[in-house]
Parts: structure tokens; C-alpha cells; sequence
């Protein structure tokens, strides 16, 4: 496969995983703060999904609507959902011979949805809960497309790495801005409400309610997102699903390339299984995510070095 054709079914993906988590994250915090808790901050938000100032960030904590507006539709905020769509469309588009009709066709119709002048009117004066659901639905569109539609070919598995990639990151990010709040302690008494809502953001209450059956407490959180094998966006799980979809990936074995990003995942992959909670507890929380991020971008940094370098 043709590296320019890898890298944007690679950047496709990234982008539509990152626009689902930004408005999951967006939905369950605005229902959050219409709870009247007064502790809601859209501090939180606005540190993982942008690059606003701490002073921007002050103005607009408590302006639930001008989040809204400002993460889905601003054109002038690159990490918006508008553009992080248009993105995807214009990679999709570049490489249209490479998926299928069907998966175009969804990602063309999300596209124009999101330039619709009504959808910024809805967001400031209908139910944004609505609306967001809208958007999310649509994005699941493009996931059942691609997963009932697409070849299981060299293009679908670079598409499954920049997901899972993306998703990791995301991961890792949601722990550490939450963490931070707290100062990164696994003793500070919460109100379990503020664990609810994180759960909630990353489709993941459900689950911890099966599997831990325990009052929500900082370690079986930290313990689900990032160890829990059954939790589809939990760091353990997708850094397998990284590992296997490279793997999949034709291409000589004996090459530099190959060794070097086979040992980079592996070796995060190794760190993540043979750790536990107490592993944890002695670095501490705030190295732990800071060594698993920084390893992410590496994998990411050496991925586009070795396969999407348009030499």
C-alpha cells in the first residue's frame, strides 16, 4: 500500500475517534451541569480537547453554551468537530479508491450535517442534548460502515491503529486532567457523583457497575480504564488491539522499520500487563500517565517516520 494512502486511513480514523470522544465527553458533561452541582467546571473538558489558555479557560468554565459552540462548530478552533469531520472527509476523499462507497457515503452525509447553519442555532437554543445525539448517532453510522463494509485488508488495519492509537490517548488524558484536580491523590475523598460522570463520558458505568460491583472509588476507576481486558477503552485494551492490527500489517519482518515499532508497542504493551495498582502507587499516578503518553506518541511519531514518510 501506497504510504500517502496508509497515512491518510490512518489520519481518517484518528480524526472520527476523536470527534466521537469530544462530543460523548460534551453530552454527559452538560447533563452534568444541569444537575446543579456546584461543583461543575468545564475546566476539565477544555484542558483535554483544546489549546485555550489558562485565563480563556477561566472565562468560559461555567458557559456551558459557549463550550458547546466553541468545541462543535467554531471553524476557528482546529480541534473543533466541525473541522476535525471536515478532516476526515478531505482524507476519505484524497483516498476515495481505498474505502468503500458505502463508508464515503457516510462520512460525506456527516460532513454536511456538521456545515449546516441550523446546527449552531440548535446548540444555542434547542436541547443540545438532542443535538449531540444527532452527531453522535452519526458517528456510529461511520463505525458500523466500516466494520460491515470495509476489506480486511493493509488499509482497514492502519484505519484500526489510528483508532485504538487515538483512543488510548484520549484515555490517558481523561485520567491525568481529572487526576490533577484532585492532585493526583488516590486517597482524596470525592463525591461519587464526580466518578459517575467520568464513567458516563467514556461509555463506561455500565460496565464498572458488572465488574466491580464496589462503591465508585479512585483505584477501581484507575484500575478500569487502564487495566480492565474487557473494557473497549480501557489503555490495556487498546494497545493489544494496536499490537494485533500492526502485526496484521503485510511487510518484511527483517526490516528495521518492522523491529523497531514491533518493540516500541511491545514494550508498552509488556509495562501495562506485568503492572498492577501498587506498580502505580510507587512511581505515582502522575509518572505512570506521563511514561504511557509519552510511549504513545512515540509509537505515533515512529509510525508516520517509518510508513508514511512521502519519500
Amino acid at each position: 500500500m501506497l504510504s500517502r494512502v496508509a497515512d491518510s486511513l490512518y489520519w481518517m480514523s484518528r480524526y472520527m475517534e476523536r470527534s466521537d470522544g469530544i462530543l460523548r465527553m460534551l453530552r454527559i458533561n452538560y447533563a452534568y451541569s444541569q444537575d446543579g452541582s456546584s461543583d461543575f467546571s468545564w475546566r476539565p473538558v477544555l484542558k483535554i480537547f483544546s489549546n485555550l489558555d489558562d485565563d480563556t479557560i477561566e472565562t468560559l468554565k461555567y458557559n456551558g453554551r459557549d463550550v458547546l459552540k466553541y468545541m462543535v462548530t467554531d471553524k476557528n478552533n482546529h480541534n473543533s468537530v466541525i473541522n476535525i469531520v471536515s478532516k476526515a472527509r478531505e482524507n476519505a476523499r484524497s483516498v476515495q479508491d481505498n474505502v468503500t462507497k458505502e463508508l464515503w457515503q457516510c462520512l460525506n452525509d456527516y460532513y454536511h450535517m456538521m456545515r449546516e447553519d441550523k446546527l449552531a442555532a440548535a446548540l444555542c437554543f434547542d436541547d443540545p442534548i438532542s443535538v449531540l445525539d444527532n452527531l453522535i448517532k452519526q458517528g456510529m453510522y461511520y463505525y458500523g460502515s466500516t466494520e460491515i463494509t470495509m476489506p480486511r485488508g493493509e488499509g482497514y488495519y492502519f484505519m484500526n491503529m489510528g483508532k485504538f492509537l487515538e483512543r488510548a490517548i484520549q484515555s490517558v488524558d481523561i485520567l491525568d486532567v481529572k487526576f490533577r484536580e484532585l492532585e493526583y491523590s488516590l486517597d482524596e475523598a470525592t463525591d461519587p457523583t464526580y466518578w459517575k460522570y467520568l464513567l458516563l463520558s467514556i461509555s463506561g458505568y455500565e460496565i464498572f457497575l458488572k465488574s466491580y460491583r464496589s462503591s465508585l472509588e479512585s483505584r477501581n476507576i484507575i484500575h478500569q480504564i487502564v487495566w480492565n481486558e474487557n473494557f473497549p477503552r480501557s489503555i490495556i485494551y487498546t494497545t493489544k488491539r494496536l499490537k494485533q492490527s500492526f502485526e496484521t500489517i503485510k511487510g518484511d519482518k527483517n526490516k528495521e522499520s518492522y523491529k523497531t515499532m514491533s518493540y516500541m508497542i511491545g514494550k508498552l504493551g509488556c509495562s501495562l500487563e506485568y503492572s498492577d495498582l501498587k506498580d502505580l502507587e510507587q512511581i505515582g499516578l502522575k509518572e505512570y500517565l506521563k511514561k504511557i503518553k509519552g510511549e504513545l506518541f512515540a509509537i505515533g511519531d515512529a509510525l508516520s517516520h517509518y510508513y508514511f514518510a512521502f519519500n
